[in-house]
């Protein structure tokens, strides 16, 4: 029997639940010892020009080893990356530390090196810095208009723009076009464990970097470029990683800058930043400001859409510049909508810069689409499921080109969406809602649908390294260049090994986040991991077990095609011989002289997957306070077949909890000057068990035929789906009181206010 699809206990769990992690902070490296420490000094100020800094009093405080500050620093500045249409001026260059101008609240001015870390914060407290305030750009209407610019020789705050003119006569036949604005909120990753490194120089000249990242193999040849040195001088290590939601993905310059430190004072190097910097000064997500218009017949038909996306960037154009464009690439959903279009501006303002948040550009085009979904079934007054089911794409029309370029795979979308409403009981939670509104009740209950497709290994080209090695003993080693953190990918890739060879999970090994042992990786990201990283796994260990296959026919004197594998214990013999046979640790001494039993893969899709489902929330609404119960949420989260319906199940619930948090709490807020109104977790709502109620996972597995294991990404799947359904819900529950829309989140003051809005006929 295959222990393929069967609920498998993560075998990673047990170290971190006995003696816990190997976190950054926790590394006792003898590479470290008498290592310094630096705490960066911050700007408070949204948006100035530094006229001064001294240090002085900083230098001259006891354990303190050095002050390094932006004239200081002769590397050369970040280049602004990849956006959307001719992407962003090249004048848009991010310095490691600010030396004219600060341009968000949290921006490094200087870094303080200390012997102990205590000594770091009453030290960068010592350092002065003169401040000339310029005008902060927060709203995005002022940031387009362009009178305060964040770069005066770009010309512009806008990023880059992309997207068709708009077809004036799009919407010419529909009976029915509602158009909405809509305000993708900006959110804080805010992993358990914040932003960390450590870095020392070797007697050789060569740098060795530890950092919680996603992809250690792109962060050595960041730092390599960066400072300058040869292919294979730099070796990065990640332990374990506390979370990363695509926030971690490569490496920050706060964690770049420490390799140059490092070789100035001649010291290894620790950091870990405090909460209260992690919420301003790591990466935001989300930030988009979306204007949805949606036609079609008063039968519920579909016919136009579209959609313009305000891309807020922040400061300095990371990884958002180039979101939208994946917005854009998922504009319809899941929907064969003859008329479609689409286009996308970035802006910068003077706020912490946004980059890639769990689904990085896709969760946002679910939103809109399925908000809008919403507002045209209110409008033509059509049930919102009946507008889904007539308008999805039909599993005949598979493989689907969307107007946008997206070719959709596989999908069974009504098949998904009947799931969800049978498994809810969605007629009689109809019907319920129905009486609730005739009795005029207080707490009122909102039915929210959102059917989703998204596109996981979109950098699919890049594809993924797997070594898979047996050893003398017969255990087996597993290589990777994925990188787990906390996604259970140790079990997963060990199963695909063991159902192949028949080694127990408990002698298979995965390693991975080391340049030295796995030069070669592109890291986890865009729910990559098992469709390209256990793909490279399983080929590698198909291709270990046919030359075990040859070395055993010579070993047994058989004809290969004799040779069967007995995986219930991992013998290889002839067959019709119970008795004879020769096991792996047997066949790896065999297999020394010729470098033994082992192969390496890269392996590459052809193009990417594009996962789909429909979730169901039903949430309460207290229509005299505001307050928002989550009651209920079921779900169809179809990735294909699955190989653990543990870390399967894991996945989906951390998506779907991150992604309610999302329309219930979660918001990084400014005020008019620029300082972050939520910059701790006292002031930052986060979920927890209380706000949730027990999900309701159902199962649909629908194959693609782009990899040999047919699945599809799940990472951030959940997070795709729940949000916009947590939201339609919402809206459902206040659409018998006159509400029309509500922007995210839904918390019991602007519930409370939409309720007041309504009854003065303002909703």
């Amino acid at each position: 029997m295959s222990i393929l699809g069967t609920r498998v206990a993560r075998t990673e769990d047990p170290k971190l639940l006995t003696a816990g992690g190997t976190y950054i902070d926790d590394l006792r490296e003898p590479l470290l010892a008498g290592a310094a420490h630096v705490t960066y000094v911050r700007s408070p100020m949204a948006h100035a020009r530094i006229t001064a800094v001294d240090a002085d009093a900083a230098r001259s405080t006891p354990g303190v080893v050095a002050v390094i500050t932006g004239t200081d620093v002769d590397l050369a500045p970040l280049p602004p990356g990849n956006g959307i249409g001719d992407g962003p001026p090249a004048a848009m260059t991010r310095p490691y530390l600010a030396r004219d101008v600060v341009r968000y609240v949290g921006e490094p001015v200087a870094a303080v090196v200390t012997d102990e870390r205590y000594q770091g914060q009453d030290a960068a407290e010592l350092v002065e810095v003169d401040y000339d305030p310029l005008p902060a750009v927060i709203d995005l209407d002022d940031a387009l208009r362009g009178e305060t610019l964040l770069f005066p020789e770009a010309g512009t705050n806008v990023t880059g723009a992309q997207g068709a003119a708009a077809d004036e006569h799009l919407f010419d036949d529909c009976e029915v076009v509602v158009t909405r604005t809509i305000t993708n909120q900006r959110v804080a990753p805010a992993p358990l464990e914040v932003r960390g490194a450590a870095c020392a120089w070797g007697d050789d000249g060569r740098l060795t970097m530890w950092v919680s990242t996603q992809n250690v193999q792109a962060c050595r040849d960041t730092l390599q470029e960066a400072l300058g040195l040869a292919a294979g001088q730099v070796r990065v290590i990640t332990p374990d990683v506390g979370g990363g939601f695509g926030a971690k993905i490569g490496i920050d310059p706060d964690a770049a800058l420490l390799g140059w430190i490092s070789r100035r004072i001649g010291r290894p190097l620790r950091w870990t930043e405090s909460r209260s910097e992690n919420m301003v000064a790591m990466t935001h997500g989300r930030g988009q400001r979306q204007t949805v218009t949606i036609g079609g017949r008063r039968d519920g038909t579909v016919l136009a859409y579209r959609l313009e996306v305000l891309q807020d960037v922040g400061a300095y154009p990371c990884d958002a510049a180039f979101l939208p464009a994946l917005t854009m690439l998922m504009t319809s959903g899941p929907y064969a909508i003859p008329r479609v279009e689409s286009a996308a501006r970035g802006v910068l303002t003077t706020t912490t810069p946004i980059a890639a948040y769990r689904g990085a550009g896709r969760p946002e085009a679910t939103a809109a689409i399925e908000r809008a979904m919403d507002l045209f079934a209110a409008e033509a007054g059509v049930d919102p499921a009946e507008v889904r089911r007539r308008n999805y794409v039909r599993p005949e029309q598979f493989p689907f080109t969307t107007p946008s370029g997206a070719v959709y795979d596989t999908g069974e979308y009504a098949e998904a969406l009947d799931r969800v409403l049978e498994a809810a009981g969605y007629q009689r939670l109809r019907a319920e809602q129905a009486r609730r509104r005739a009795a005029g009740e207080i707490v009122q209950v909102g039915l929210g649908l959102s059917s989703y497709v998204e596109i996981t290994a979109p950098n699919n080209e890049a594809g993924e390294f797997a070594r898979v090695e047996v050893r003398t003993d017969g255990s087996v080693r597993v290589l990777t260049g994925s990188s787990p953190h906390g996604q259970g990918l140790a079990t997963s890739f060990a199963m695909l090994v063991a159902d192949l060879t028949g080694v127990p999970l408990e002698k298979i090994t995965v390693l991975h986040g080391d340049t030295d042992l796995v030069p070669t990786g592109t890291g986890t990201m865009g729910s990559r991991s098992l469709q390209l990283g256990g793909a490279a796994v399983h080929q590698a260990g198909n291709e270990v077990v046919e030359q075990a296959r040859r070395l055993a026919a010579d070993a047994l004197e058989a004809a290969e095609a004799d040779l069967v594998l007995d995986t219930d214990r991992g013998v290889w013999q002839v067959r019709g011989t119970a008795t004879a046979g020769i096991g792996w640790g047997e066949l790896a001494r065999v297999a020394e002289a010729d470098g033994g039993l082992a192969a390496d893969v890269l392996f590459t899709e052809e193009r990417p997957t594009f996962p789909f489902g429909t979730h169901l929330a039903v949430v309460e609404v207290d229509t005299e306070t505001g307050q928002v119960r989550f009651v209920r949420h079921v779900t169809v989260d179809d990735a294909g077949p699955v190989l653990n319906p543990v870390t399967f199940e894991g996945q989906r619930h951390g998506g779907i909890a991150q992604g309610a948090a999302q329309a219930l709490l979660e918001r990084m807020a400014y005020d008019a000057d620029g300082n972050p109104v939520t910059a701790n977790l006292a002031d930052y709502a986060f979920i927890t068990a209380a706000e949730l109620p027990s999900f309701e996972l159902l199962s649909m597995e629908t194959p693609t035929a782009l990899n040999p294991l047919g699945v599809k990404g799940v990472g951030e799947a959940g997070t795709i789906g729940s949000t916009p359904a947590v939201q339609n819900a919402v809206v459902d529950a206040l659409a018998g009181l006159g509400v029309r829309h509500l922007d995210m989140p839904a918390t019991p003051d602007r519930v409370w206010a939409a309720i007041v809005d309504a009854k003065d006929g303002e909703g």
